[in-house]
């Protein structure tokens, strides 16, 4: 594989992607497209009731996703190295979590239809962690909007990730086990792990760093 000029890092909910990718975007002076929680208007209301608001919140993440990605292809994705903290997929591994019935009839058709038209990333990294590992980040970032997210919530999130890439076979795929790093206080870490995406060639690779 070339030097990949489309890189999209993924995760749970407090795996580290946007962090991640703001240092990436630095290191191969790149072009960073995050992806947009806190202009989502329901999402407060969502982890307040989830049942009731989880439909608007995940179509109004659909669409602004989807004008994302089509945006890089009117800008030309090939000119320059693209970083971004998520796959257009997470939308669809939320909607299976926070959907049923009727909501979720009709969010896969609407998915279906654009989903077709989503450029694929050169390289996903998939950044994993264990569950206890993740509900301390998120309670240590303290987004009001996360501080009544329950642990089981998360729980199930983080699961369905895993599984998820552990059938993921679309492009190259680099899982970090992300447990016992710290590559914001640690330079070490970050430079470590940007030497093995670097040396990333081709199909699926597990990095299990034990940190510095």
């Amino acid at each position: 594989m070339d030097e990949p000029k489309f890189i999209a890092i993924e995760g749970s909910i407090g795996a580290g992607k946007t962090t991640l990718a703001k240092m990436l975007a630095k290191e191969y002076q790149a072009r960073l497209v995050l992806e947009v929680d806190e202009e989502n208007p329901f999402i407060s209301k969502f982890y307040e009731d989830r049942e009731t608001f989880a439909f608007q919140t995940q179509v109004f993440f659909l669409l602004n996703r989807y004008n994302q990605y089509r945006e890089l292809l009117q800008r030309d994705l090939f000119s320059s190295v693209v970083i971004t903290d998520y796959l257009f997929q997470r939308d669809n591994l939320f909607a299976n979590i926070n959907l049923q019935g009727h909501e979720l009839h009709l969010y896969q058709q609407i998915y279906n239809l654009i989903k077709i038209k989503i450029p694929k990333p050169d390289l996903v990294i998939f950044l994993q962690a264990d569950t206890d590992v993740l509900y301390s980040r998120v309670e240590k970032r303290a987004r009001d909007y996360e501080q009544i997210m329950e642990y089981a919530y998360l729980d199930e999130v983080n699961q369905a990730f895993n599984n998820y890439f552990f059938y993921y076979a679309e492009t190259p795929l680099l899982v970090v086990n992300t447990n016992e790093i710290d590559i914001v206080a640690k330079n070490i870490d970050l430079k470590e792990l940007i030497n093995k995406i670097n040396s990333h060639k081709i199909g699926r690779e597990y990095y299990n760093p034990l940190g510095s």
